[in-house]
């Protein structure tokens, strides 16, 4: 099939975003997403908490000076990412990731053979630009445009994309560790800029393949400009209460280890117990296809982020027994997968797939910056207040504000 694809509004305009793929063309699109995402997760994120012990030993600079550069890169992704979408709405993904492929590469190797801190930090900057054009976004737009308005079609690929880029920390951390020992984290990062370089940039250059029309501007049946989604409070409060929910999640997921010792839980099973809420997440995006089928978009939006709010209080509140500690966070691990889901489609479920490119990065900016923050959020919320069970009440607090506000995230006429 290759009729152009359109997302029809409530004004009533169509614009055209890409191509709609075949089936086969779309399983081979969504494999290389998969093997991208993982790819780049696992080199650009995830290898940084496994390395940086050994570059702040090695280095002499402070852990937190180390995470600080990290933590660089991460803003510069979210705010990079605005330009990004504009970019994928004009070019489409294959130039656009397969750019941010090659920008990776030189990125990590600029980590690997980075004489000071300051450049360093320099590498890390260059390094959140590549995520802004090779995580999750870019492959969202990539979905988005190629599947076509087939709510169910474009679910089954995100959540595929999804599952396998969730495995990053699965698949890399223990191969970083593996590698730090024999070659040192220089060597490490060297090694991993090889297998990015081998394997992203070929994938999106040669995979990402399928026309893609740039969106056009939307006009009414009478040929005058409508208003487009960033004029509509609800577009701004999606992004509000989506950025509390992820301020919530991630602030959770970074803290849970320390709130559970607090509880008197010991470090391994705290661990054992992360662990289990990151199984959550698989189990929570594997059934969110058929939640999506039989609810309204109000209703399960509010619903998550409630379910985000309740277990974050639970965790505050209950320091046992040990089963029902882990049944919650297997919830609340679930709650976190579909939160991602709930991103990717936030656009089009409300406005169609038009534009998506430039919206979505509006959205993403903002979920981006909470990310990098929020683990420090959350330990100095602690602090401040003396106990991680007080910063997970907190926590609760930001999730159920975030679906307080999902009503209202609804366009008055949603698209069709």
């Amino acid at each position: 099939m290759t009729a152009t694809s359109g997302a029809t509004g409530a004004t009533g305009a169509t614009a055209a975003t890409g191509h709609v793929l075949g089936d086969a063309a779309l399983r081979r699109v969504v494999a290389v997403l998969c093997v991208g995402q993982i790819t780049s997760w696992g080199v650009l994120y995830y290898a940084l908490p496994v390395l940086a012990p050994a570059i702040s030993a090695d280095t002499g600079w402070s852990p937190a000076s180390v995470v600080a550069a990290f933590s660089t890169g991460l803003v510069v992704n979210a705010l990079a990412g605005i330009a990004t979408g504009r970019g994928l709405d004009r070019w489409g993904p294959r130039r656009v990731m397969t750019t941010g492929s090659v920008v990776g590469v030189a990125a990590v190797v600029g980590l690997a053979l980075a004489p000071s801190y300051p450049v360093f930090l320099l590498a890390w900057v260059v390094a959140g630009a590549a995520m802004s054009a090779t995580l999750y976004a870019p492959s969202f737009a990539a979905v988005t445009g190629w599947a076509g308005d087939d709510p169910a079609r474009r679910v089954r690929a995100l959540t595929a994309v999804t599952l396998v880029g969730g495995l990053a920390s699965t698949a890399f951390a223990p191969l970083t560790a593996a590698l730090v020992g024999p070659l040192g984290w220089r060597g490490s990062y060297l090694a991993l800029a090889v297998v990015l370089a081998l394997v992203t940039v070929p994938a999106h250059l040669l995979g990402l393949r399928g026309r893609w029309d740039p969106p056009r501007r939307l006009h009414d049946a009478r040929g005058g400009p409508v208003r487009g989604p960033t004029r509509e409070p609800a577009f701004w409060l999606m992004g509000a209460s989506f950025t509390l929910a992820a301020l919530a999640v991630y602030a959770g997921v970074v803290n849970l280890v320390p709130l559970l010792v607090e509880h008197g839980v010991g470090l391994t099973t705290a661990a054992v117990v992360l662990g289990i809420g990151g199984a959550g997440q698989v189990l929570g995006r594997l059934v969110w296809a058929p939640v999506v089928a039989r609810t309204a978009l109000r209703t399960r939006t509010a619903g998550v982020f409630v379910l985000v709010g309740l277990t974050s209080l639970v965790l505050a509140l209950v320091p046992g027994p040990l089963w029902l500690v882990v049944l919650v966070s297997l919830l609340a691990g679930s709650a976190r997968g579909v939160v991602t889901l709930l991103h990717a489609t936030g656009v089009t479920d409300r406005w169609g797939a038009a534009d998506f490119g430039r919206l979505n990065g509006l959205l993403t900016a903002p979920l981006m910056l909470a990310s990098a923050l929020s683990p420090w959020a959350g330990a100095a919320v602690a602090q401040a207040l003396g106990s991680y069970a007080a910063a997970f009440a907190v926590i609760a607090v930001a999730a159920l504000l975030a679906a307080l506000l999902a009503p209202f995230t609804l366009p008055r006429r949603p698209a069709r």
